[in-house]
Order: structure tokens, then C-alpha cells, then sequence
């Protein structure tokens, strides 16, 4: 079993000191930190999310891989810096104004963060023109919004008329979730996607922005 291999195994089995010490010895070997990026981490982190999707696996061990994703990224950080591997995009979160509940939308960035996104959280209450003003200032591809009242709801619409005033509709696209969000609701205030959980909303957002 090669070690890239081997760092994505442990990864799903949710180790992280050891994910930490088979990414040293990958980068000790010579192995480019974007190979132990897209073939260990990532590729663990797909398998992760595929078995929660399918739910093989649940939250507890979810945060427990990522966990061990985050210690893998802390060793090839630098050289993923010194080489200038780009992330996927940078992704704001949030839960809309009004809305206090953040699990879902938590577990959303973890899965983003594991999938080589740049997530900007802005936590939950999150007025319309913060996560705007956000995703502009950082050159933003996506917001993700979640709501789990339905009384916030209309907070969403207020965010994709927003976007659409400023004309970023082109360059920055929509997605939303939550226990009373649906596809038809994301039609009829025009957001660019829905991810009915957690993994769907990861798989989304790659098709947003075109990649696998």
C-alpha cells in the first residue's frame, strides 16, 4: 500500500496524529504536497463524505476525519503557499438573520474545508449585506446560506436580490439548505442551487464552480 494510500485510510478511520506523521513521511519522500492534497486528504475526505451521504458513517466520525484532514493540512500548508497550489474557491457561510441554529451549516463548512474550499463562516444571524459585503471583499465564488425557521427564509431572497442589484450574479452563485428549504423554494427566489444535506451541498457547490 503506497502512502498516499495509507494517509487517506487513516483519514477516514479518523486518526490524526498519524495522519499528521504519514503526511511528514510523504513530504520527506519528496511526494509534491499537491499529490498528498488531492490523492490522501481530499480522497479521504471524498470517501468520508460518500459514506456519510450513504450513512455508513454519522457526525461523530465525520468531525473526527476532518479533524485528521486539518492535521494532514497543517504539515503540507507551507509548501501548498510556497508552490502556489490555489484553493477550489472561497465559499462564505452562514446562517441568515434571524436564524440562530448553526449545526447543519457547521457540518457544510467541514465538508467544504475537506474538499480544498476556503471557508469563510460568518456564523448565524447573518444580515444580507454582510454576506455580500463579505463575498465581495474576498473575491468569493459561492454563499451558502442556511435557515431553519421558516419566518428567516425570506432572509435568502433578500441576499440573491442583493447580488443581483450589484450585478455579481455571473461571478458569485447561490446555494441554500436547511429543514424547510427545498428545490422548488430555491427556484422561486432564484438562488443557483440546494443541497438537501450536507454532502449534497458539497457536491453542489463543485458543480457551481466546475470541478469533481
Amino acid at each position: 500500500m503506497d502512502i498516499l494510500t495509507r494517509i487517506s485510510d487513516t483519514l477516514i478511520g479518523g486518526d490524526d496524529e498519524n495522519v499528521a506523521r504519514l503526511t511528514r513521511q510523504a513530504i520527506d519522500q519528496g511526494i509534491p504536497a499537491k499529490d498528498i492534497l488531492d490523492r490522501g486528504l481530499i480522497g479521504g475526505m471524498n470517501t468520508v463524505g460518500e459514506r456519510f451521504k450513504v450513512h455508513e458513517i454519522f457526525l461523530p466520525e465525520v468531525l473526527l476525519s476532518a479533524r485528521a484532514m486539518h492535521a494532514g493540512l497543517d504539515e503540507i500548508k507551507p509548501l501548498l503557499i510556497r508552490d502556489g497550489v490555489p484553493s477550489r474557491g472561497k465559499v462564505i457561510i452562514g446562517s441568515v438573520q434571524g436564524d440562530l441554529h448553526d449545526i447543519g451549516k457547521n457540518l457544510v463548512g467541514i465538508m467544504l474545508k475537506g474538499a480544498a474550499f476556503e471557508v469563510i463562516d460568518l456564523g448565524n444571524d447573518v444580515a444580507p449585506e454582510s454576506f455580500v459585503e463579505t463575498a465581495t471583499r474576498e473575491n468569493a465564488v459561492i454563499i451558502g446560506m442556511s435557515a431553519l425557521l421558516t419566518t428567516t427564509m425570506p432572509m435568502m431572497g433578500s441576499v440573491v436580490n442583493l447580488v443581483r442589484e450589484q450585478g455579481l450574479g455571473d461571478r458569485l452563485k447561490i446555494i441554500i439548505g436547511g429543514a424547510p428549504v427545498s428545490e422548488e423554494y430555491a427556484r422561486q427566489i432564484g438562488a443557483d442551487a440546494y443541497g438537501f444535506d450536507a454532502a449534497n451541498a458539497v457536491d453542489r457547490v463543485k458543480s457551481l464552480v466546475g470541478v469533481n
